[in-house]
């Protein structure tokens, strides 16, 4: 693994400082509204309230330290993808301690399956390593398949630097070779990616982390990757497309095809263990009535 340098502990503790204070701000709205009526009356060329009379000199001074991207309000959650399409994303891709050869051909399609990838062997190599290597080269992501007795049953998807951290259990998994009736080439092409049916705010947090993994495609691009949502579990499916007519398309599956299901969300990366839970699945909890969260 590459040594983390003193350039890149000291950039991350930077970028973590900053992290921190944003989240520190929206617990202070009173000031954040207090500016906000500086700032209207400013633009307007009103009198300022008499109740921000005496701190007017301070208020004055942040708002006009502030620019186009701090005078909006954003949320902690905003700042973990602020940046996203900005760059293409980089994903490392390893496995469990001693996978299988089934776990390892699994990460090879998985591998394939996201643009600029890299899928590294996971030897001895804690998680709090991985981490630091990763955040070295500056990868977007870190991605970490699990199985139990050979079959690929978790996948844990980490955002670099500052999290979030999303687990996923994983089911009917099958690879390229298992499709019935074949599958088709697997293209390098960057996807076009389907979100169907993530409706709530916590489904749409979801398929951020997961729409984040790939870059922005061409308009023209002929891949397709859908996560559909039905019933809190989400169907993976990977297709190609081409014109058989006018008005008609027809679809090859390309594969691996597997079913997801998220169980917990993690406000931190994955070796940060006392981070805050903003999600976690209760399958056994006495409720009134049951409801789909996604």
């Amino acid at each position: 693994m590459p040594a983390v340098t003193g350039f890149s502990q000291r950039r991350e503790a930077r970028m973590r400082r900053d992290y921190l204070y944003r989240k520190s701000l929206e617990k202070n709205q009173s000031s954040r509204e207090d500016k906000a009526k500086v700032r209207s009356a400013l633009a307007s060329g009103k009198t300022i309230p008499s109740e921000l009379r005496a701190s007017y000199d301070r208020l004055k001074s942040e708002v006009d330290a502030e620019d186009v991207k701090t005078e909006a309000d954003r949320n902690h959650i905003d700042d973990e993808y602020g940046d996203a399409g900005h760059a293409d994303p980089r994903a490392v891709i390893t496995t469990s301690r001693e996978p299988s050869s089934r776990l390892k051909q699994f990460a090879k399609e998985v591998k394939l399956l996201i643009p600029n990838s890299t899928r590294i062997n996971r030897g001895n190599n804690r998680v709090d390593e991985l981490v630091e290597s990763c955040k070295s080269v500056s990868c977007s992501d870190l991605i970490i398949l699990q199985e139990t007795r050979g079959e690929p049953d978790g996948i844990v998807v980490c955002h670099l630097p500052l999290g979030p951290t999303a687990f996923f259990s994983i089911s009917g998994a099958v690879l390229r070779h298992d499709i019935p009736g074949g599958s088709s080439p697997m293209s390098e092409a960057y996807p076009h990616v389907i979100l169907n049916n993530f409706t709530s705010d916590l489904g749409k947090r979801c398929g951020n982390i997961l729409k984040c993994l790939f870059p922005v495609p061409k308009p023209d691009a002929k891949r397709i990757v859908t996560f559909s949502n039905d019933g809190d579990f989400i169907s993976f499916r990977h297709h190609m497309y081409s014109k058989t007519g006018k008005d008609k398309v027809s679809l090859h599956e390309v594969g691996p095809r597997f079913e997801l299901r998220l169980f917990q969300i993690r406000l931190g990366t994955i070796d940060q263990k006392d981070a805050d839970n903003e999600y976690v699945l209760r399958p056994y909890q006495n409720t009134a009535n049951k409801k789909n969260v996604l």
